[in-house]
C-alpha cells in the first residue's frame, strides 16, 4: 500500500491566483478568520493613531484660541477640547472590527459636541449677537477634521455614518437657529440704511442671516466627500484583506517549503507550472516500530509524540533547505533540489538527516525523564532523476515522481534488516562529493556496504550505513 502512495503524486496545494470578491464585509470576515485579525490590528493601529493625531491637534488648537481670540472668554473652549480628548480616548478603547455601539455613541458624541460647538454662542462672552452670527466662524469646517479621522477606523460604515450624522445634526442645527434665531432687527435695518442700495451686500453681511443655500451647499460637499472617503476606505479594506489572504497563503505554503523556497515562489506567479526532469534529493523518514508503540497506548499520548516528532523533523528538513513533500503516519517524505535544484542538495539531505537523528535523541532524552519508552527512526536517502511540476486545472497539486522516489522509500524500509539508522545511496554519496559545500564531518560515520537488491529495481544498489 505504501509503495502504491509513492507511485501517486504528491498532495501539496499551491494556489497561484485567487478571488477575493466579497459582497458583504461580514461574510468575509466570519470566513476567513486571518483577515479578521489582520484587519482588527489594523484598526486598532488606526485607532491609537486617530487618538494620537488628535491630542496633538487639540494641543495646538489650545495654544492658538489666544493668538486668535485674545479675550478672557476664551477659556470657555477649553472645557470642549477637554471633552474632544477623553472621547476620542474613549474610541479607542471600545473601537473593534464590525458594528459596535459604543463607538456609535462615542461617534455621536464627538457631532452633537462640535454642533453645540459651532451654534451655541459663547456664554462668557456677553455680547448680545443673533445666533445666526455663529455661521460666521467657519466652524463646520471641523467636521471635516472627524471625517478624515474615521477613516483610521478601517470601517467604511463609520465614514458613512460620521457623514450622514454631521448632515442631519448641521440641518437640525440650522433649523433650531431659524426658530429660535434670538433676531436682532435693528441691525438689519442699519446695514439698510448704510447700503440700501446694494441687497446683496446687505444680504451677505447681515447678522440675522442664516443663509439656507450656503448651509445646503455644506451639507452637500460634506456628503460627497463622505462618500468619496467611505469609497477609498472600502476599497483599502479590499487591498487589506487580499494582503491578509495572501500572508495567509505564504503561511500554508511555509508548512510545505523552506523558507528560500517560499520567498522564490512568491517572488514569481507561476514558478512551478511547467512539468520537468531533474535530478532530486528524495528522503523517507519513519518510525520503526510505531505500530507495537502504539498499541495499547492512551490515544492522545501518541498524537502528543507524532505531533512533537513530526514538528522536529520539520525544524531540521527546512532548516537545511529543503521540501516537506508530506506526511506519511509516523513518518514523512521530504526532497532537497525542488522545485528548483542548488549546488549542495546531496550535502543538504544529509545534514538533514544527521539534525533528525540529533532531534530524536534529545526527543529520546525527554521522554526517559518522563518514563517513556524511547522512539527509534529509519532514513532512506536516495539522488537521481524525478518528474516534478504542477498538476492539476484549478487546483494544482506539486508532484514529485518518478524510480528514485521508490528507491529512496525501500532503502528506508532497508534499515530493518540492516540493523541501522540510515541507508544511503552510493549515487547519493558521489553526487555530495561532488558538491563544493560538503564537510568532513557530513560522512563521518558513514559504512559502505554490500549491494543490495531492492524490489522493483532491476539491479542491485550500493548503499552506505549509518548506526
Amino acid at each position: 500500500m505504501r509503495d502504491a502512495i509513492m507511485n501517486a503524486t504528491t498532495a501539496t496545494p499551491i494556489t497561484h491566483a485567487t478571488d477575493f470578491s466579497y459582497s458583504d464585509d461580514d461574510d468575509f470576515l466570519s470566513t476567513n478568520a486571518f483577515a479578521e485579525t489582520a484587519l482588527e490590528q489594523a484598526k486598532r493601529e488606526g485607532l491609537l493613531l486617530a487618538v494620537r493625531a488628535r491630542w496633538i491637534a487639540l494641543v495646538i488648537i489650545a495654544f492658538l484660541l489666544p493668538v486668535t481670540n485674545f479675550n478672557w472668554d476664551v477659556v470657555f473652549y477649553y472645557i470642549p477640547l477637554a471633552l474632544f480628548a477623553v472621547i476620542g480616548w474613549a474610541q479607542w478603547q471600545v473601537g473593534k472590527v464590525g458594528r459596535s455601539r459604543p463607538e456609535l455613541v462615542l461617534i455621536a458624541c464627538d457631532l452633537l459636541l462640535l454642533t453645540l460647538i459651532a451654534l451655541i454662542p459663547n456664554p462668557f462672552s456677553g455680547l448680545d449677537w443673533p445666533h445666526a452670527m455663529q455661521y460666521r466662524f467657519d466652524i463646520f469646517l471641523f467636521f471635516f477634521v472627524l471625517l478624515a479621522a474615521a477613516t483610521l477606523a478601517y470601517s467604511w460604515r463609520t465614514v458613512v455614518t460620521v457623514g450622514v450624522w454631521a448632515s442631519c445634526l448641521w440641518a437640525a442645527g440650522v433649523l433650531c437657529v431659524f426658530l429660535w434665531p434670538n433676531a436682532r432687527p435693528d441691525l438689519t435695518e442699519a446695514l439698510s440704511l448704510a447700503y440700501g442700495r446694494q441687497p446683496r451686500l446687505i444680504d451677505l453681511l447681515d447678522p440675522n442671516a442664516i443663509h439656507f443655500g450656503r448651509r445646503l451647499q455644506e451639507i452637500v460637499v460634506l456628503l460627497i466627500v463622505a462618500t468619496t472617503l467611505a469609497i477609498t476606505v472600502r476599497r483599502s479594506n479590499q487591498l487589506l484583506k487580499n494582503h491578509a489572504a495572501s500572508e495567509r497563503e505564504r503561511g500554508n505554503l511555509a508548512r510545505y517549503f523552506s523558507p528560500n523556497v517560499v520567498a522564490e515562489l512568491s517572488r514569481n506567479d507561476e514558478p512551478l507550472k511547467q512539468v520537468r526532469e531533474q535530478n532530486v534529493a528524495v528522503m523517507f523518514v519513519d518510525i520503526v516500530g510505531f505500530t507495537a508503540f502504539a498499541d495499547g497506548r492512551d490515544p492522545q499520548a501518541v498524537i502528543r509524540a507524532l505531533r512533537d516528532f513530526h514538528a522536529r523533523m520539520e525544524r531540521a528538513v527546512f532548516d537545511n533547505g529543503g521540501t516537506l513533500d508530506k506526511y506519511l503516519g509516523d513518518g514523512l517524505m521530504a526532497t532537497f533540489g525542488t522545485p528548483s535544484g542548488g549546488e549542495s542538495d546531496a550535502g543538504d539531505a544529509l545534514r538533514c538527516a544527521r539534525a533528525m537523528l540529533g532531534a530524536v535523541a534529545a526527543m529520546n532524552r525527554q521522554r526517559d525523564r518522563a518514563r517513556q519508552p524511547p522512539l527509534r527512526i529509519g532514513i532512506g536517502l536516495h539522488y537521481g532523476p524525478v518528474v516534478l511540476g504542477d498538476i492539476g486545472a484549478s487546483r494544482l497539486e506539486f508532484a514529485v515522481i518518478g524510480s528514485t522516489v521508490n528507491v529512496a522509500s525501500r532503502l528506508e524500509r532497508l534499515t530493518r534488516s540492516l540493523g541501522c539508522a540510515m541507508v544511503v545511496s552510493a549515487e547519493l554519496i558521489r553526487q555530495a562529493k561532488r558538491e563544493p559545500a560538503l564537510r568532513d564531518r557530513d560522512l563521518d560515520g558513514l559504512v559502505e556496504q554490500p549491494a543490495q537488491a531492492i524490489r522493483g529495481i532491476d539491479h542491485p544498489i550500493d548503499v552506505w550505513t549509518l548506526t
